[in-house]
């Protein structure tokens, strides 16, 4: 083969791969062609990782449990040693050990208040858990409307350009409005898509947490009516 025919092909390769990597669809000024509505939506796609990630170790913490503690509690109560069982549940800290400890310091009274008052407390920690799964949610279903909204503007002003430009109606110039409704369309689905399973995801990670609160309840309730059997 002739070189310098090679060199050429080489070079008409070499200026094809740079047309087509500069016409690459450059994310960045994609974001800034969906306009002022991609503000709020970068807003609150920071407000949901935000959210997640410290429920997340925050429902982990809650979940880990000593699998010894209630076995010292029944040892302790079995022995009448309630002064060490309260001992114990004020150094661990987690839900479990705070119900538990509310159940001791009623022990003596009727079992029924004993439990409303562990069952209090109970309340108490899963609010705590669910703190800010409310505005997760919020998140999940307000970015897909804020998405629409910006597709509804872009719409809007492309019809505008279009009837301005009377005649000379051509792609570049409709392609602001199309930019913007498509761009916020796509942006409020992802965020909001992202929201809804992050929520869903940490919903089954509290009733998890829930479901034990329940079964250390009852744990410790049966352990208070073992003398009266």
């Amino acid at each position: 083969m002739n070189p310098l025919l090679l060199i050429q092909t080489v070079a008409d390769e070499t200026e094809v791969i740079a047309e087509v990597a500069q016409n690459e669809m450059n994310y960045f000024e994609m974001a800034k062609a969906g306009g002022l509505i991609m503000i709020p939506l970068v807003v609150l796609s920071v407000v949901a990782v935000y959210i997640f990630i410290e429920r997340y170790f925050a429902i982990k913490k809650a979940s880990s449990e000593d699998l010894s503690f209630m076995n010292k509690i029944k040892e302790y109560i079995h022995e009448g040693k309630i002064d060490s069982a309260y001992s114990l549940c004020q150094h661990v800290d987690n839900p479990v050990s705070r119900m538990i400890e509310k159940g001791i310091s009623r022990i003596g009274r009727p079992l029924q208040d004993v439990n409303t008052a562990i069952e209090n407390v109970g309340n108490l920690e899963i609010s705590r858990l669910e703190k800010g799964l409310p505005t997760l949610a919020t998140v999940a279903g307000g970015a897909p409307m804020i998405g629409f909204l910006g597709t509804v503007i872009g719409m809007i002003k492309a019809f505008f350009d279009m009837a301005n430009a009377g005649n000379n109606i051509n792609v570049s110039l409709l392609s602001s409005g199309i930019y913007t409704a498509m761009v916020t369309t796509v942006t409020g689905l992802v965020v909001g898509i992202i929201a809804y399973f992050a929520y869903n995801f940490l919903v089954a990670r509290v009733e998890k947490v829930v479901f034990k609160l329940e079964a250390r309840t009852m744990e410790f309730m049966d352990l208070l009516n073992e003398p009266a059997s």
